[in-house]
């Protein structure tokens, strides 16, 4: 049955409905409640029967307080104010479309004012940096003890107190040294990885010349991914409790640093994971700056590995290599199917069953509840199961319960049971591997 587009709604009113016959009507009436029944069922998904995850439900629930609200609204205003009103939006979006609102990137714009630090800062320590040998010659090189320096930077840095933490504020300097040979050399701050980014304005570089110390940025980090706290609410946070005084562009570069330096440890772990016994895979959509993209997880009972990209297969080489050996539990994606040794997820599918549960549709509520039951009792087969094949019949009922529900009208329902069908190994193959957790 084709699905009614919103064109041929359009076209639907009372007239066109006294018009037909009493045969044809039926058939208008029977599409209709087709598409009523499907916004019903889809406007009823949550996150307990179906793959919207658990933060979409206060958005539920506020769609429907909205449009309770706007339906009592609308009874008590007239037609005249309603019109004022959707003039007055339409003439704020014509105005902030004509003042280029809409073409601002996040962030400070380009050409306003800066802020700059009201009172100097003033350095608890000063650490002296000397070059060591010859940068020509490589002879050892001796420190002139009235010599200046020709560079230095103030570095707040976290410290560990017997009473707490503080931020400590050290002045580096770096001197310069002449050697016998004529040549002179400075010492300066050490730089390292340079991390490239298509698009991006500027490079990101890590070095030791900084305002911001290494322990200090990783606990910025730490407030921003570990905690969810915004830039702003860091920047707060600082300033009031520990009296460091940091803008977010310090605080935003801070947190990206800290990300560059753990690429050493996400490569450990990566290799970590080739080992594990278990490894549970899933992906989801990801934006990245107004980008699509895919957002993948591999999760051991130890560690987590994420990974941005696209959903094509070759992804997977990202997480998993050919050095893996063990068991891996997926959905239903066939970028998996390749895999001999995979457990499709069964909490994908119960979730997908009980959707079915409450559904209108009579015949699909008693196959989904049959399909629901089964599958708990597989969980329950591969969770205590003895390893005697011969004696679980739950596989056999499952498989018979997905024969029936192949010939049902409900799409939902067909689709749920051929996706079993067509991962029928990698969906009852555990049930004598008791160790793995679907």
């Amino acid at each position: 049955m084709k699905r009614l587009s919103k064109e041929d709604l359009t076209q639907m009113n009372r007239d066109y409905f006294q018009s037909l016959d009493k045969q044809k009507l039926v058939e208008v009436a029977g599409n209709l409640h087709s598409l009523a029944v499907e916004q019903l069922e889809k406007l009823e998904q949550n996150s307990s029967n179906s793959s919207l995850p658990p933060s979409s439900d206060q958005f539920k629930n506020q769609e429907k307080l909205g449009l309770q609200s706007e339906q009592q609204k609308e009874r008590s205003q007239s037609e005249t104010s309603s019109e004022e009103e959707d003039k007055q939006v339409l003439e704020s979006a014509k105005k902030a479309k004509s003042k280029g609102f809409e073409k601002k990137k996040p962030g400070k714009q380009q050409g306003a004012k800066g802020i700059w630090r009201t009172t100097p800062l003033v350095p608890q320590q000063t650490i002296p940096h000397y070059p060591e040998t010859c940068a020509s010659c490589n002879s050892p090189l001796t420190i002139d003890p009235d010599a200046k320096p020709h560079m230095g930077y103030y570095v707040l840095e976290l410290a560990k107190q017997n009473s707490g933490i503080e931020v400590i504020c050290t002045l580096h300097h770096y001197y310069q040294a002449t050697c016998s040979c004529g040549h002179h050399t400075k010492a300066k701050p050490l730089t390292g990885y340079v991390s490239v980014v298509e698009g991006r304005s500027r490079d990101l570089r890590l070095q030791e010349y900084g305002l911001v110390g290494p322990m200090l940025a990783t606990f910025i980090a730490s407030l921003a991914v570990r905690y969810r706290m915004s830039r702003p609410k860091i920047r707060e946070l600082l300033n009031d409790w520990l009296g460091a005084e940091l803008s977010v562009g310090t605080i935003d570069r801070c947190i990206r640093e800290v990300g560059i330096a753990c690429s050493g440890v996400v490569e450990e772990l990566i290799e970590e994971l080739q080992s594990a016994e278990i490894i549970h895979i899933d992906e989801t959509p990801w934006y990245e700056k107004g980008k699509f993209c895919w957002l993948w997880v591999a999760i051991t009972r130890t560690i987590a590995v994420y990974h941005i990209g696209s959903r094509r297969k070759e992804e997977l080489l990202h997480l998993i290599s050919s050095a893996f050996l063990g068991w891996l539990v997926t959905d239903g994606y066939g970028a998996y199917s390749t895999y001999p040794k995979r457990q499709h997820c069964l909490a994908h599918l119960i979730r997908k069953a009980i959707a079915l549960t409450e559904v209108v549709d009579k015949e699909a509520q008693d196959l989904g509840q049959w399909l629901l039951e089964e599958l708990r009792e597989l969980i329950q087969t591969i969770a205590l199961g003895d390893g005697d094949e011969e004696k679980d019949q739950s596989p056999g009922r499952l498989y018979r319960v997905c024969r029936l529900a192949t010939v049902a009208p409900h799409p939902k329902l067909k689709a749920l049971a051929y996706e079993i069908l067509r991962s029928w190994d990698a969906v009852v193959g555990a049930t004598r591997k008791s160790e793995i957790g679907v």
